[in-house]
């Protein structure tokens, strides 16, 4: 009995459907948990290759929380890979620009405290908020991608945006 299980998700329709089912929204979370840079959909591909690989292992109860433990897992190694490139590469800063040296300073100033403070929330609250706010999902969409129920994922972003508000006078109403 317990291999019919096994079996079932090396069936090339099953595994297609897991992909549907599961990578939009895998993606979603590794990029809002890590950004862009880390490339989160190449890691997704990864993740489902290894599953295939390992079909035969995977139970298709287990299958979901196998590619976001996979997935997650090689993105803390690329983190860990690029904090090392870092140390031996510099990144050079383009030489011009059409705007005034004070508005490209508190840019850039704006959009690293942006990044601290958002870096700084909860992980459940940055991740509704940025669910919200940029994939534009409802809260009741977000709910059922996070397991939670409606209320709480409001809750989740009013604190996050409540911080946000906090933390960087240019959101506070004048």
């Amino acid at each position: 009995m317990a291999k019919s299980l096994y079996q079932n998700i090396c069936d090339k329709q099953h595994f297609s459907k897991l992909y549907e089912k599961y990578a939009q929204s895998l993606s979603n979370i590794l990029f809002y948990k890590y950004g862009a840079l880390l490339n989160p959909s190449d890691k997704v591909q990864d993740a489902y290759i290894k599953l295939w690989e390992n079909c035969a292992k995977v139970a298709p109860e287990a299958a979901k929380t196998y590619l976001y433990t996979v997935a997650n897992n090689m993105m803390l190694n690329e983190v860990k890979h690029q904090k090392v490139v870092l140390k031996h590469h510099q990144v050079k800063p383009k030489d011009y620009t059409n705007e005034s040296p004070e508005f490209v300073l508190r840019k850039k100033e704006f959009s690293e405290r942006y990044e601290t403070v958002l870096a700084n929330l909860k992980e459940e609250d940055r991740v509704a908020f940025l669910m919200s706010k940029v994939d534009g999902k409802t809260h009741k969409e977000i709910a059922a991608l996070l397991g939670v129920t409606k209320k709480v994922v409001e809750h989740r972003i009013y604190a996050a945006f409540n911080k946000l508000k906090d933390e960087l006078e240019e959101l506070r109403g004048k």
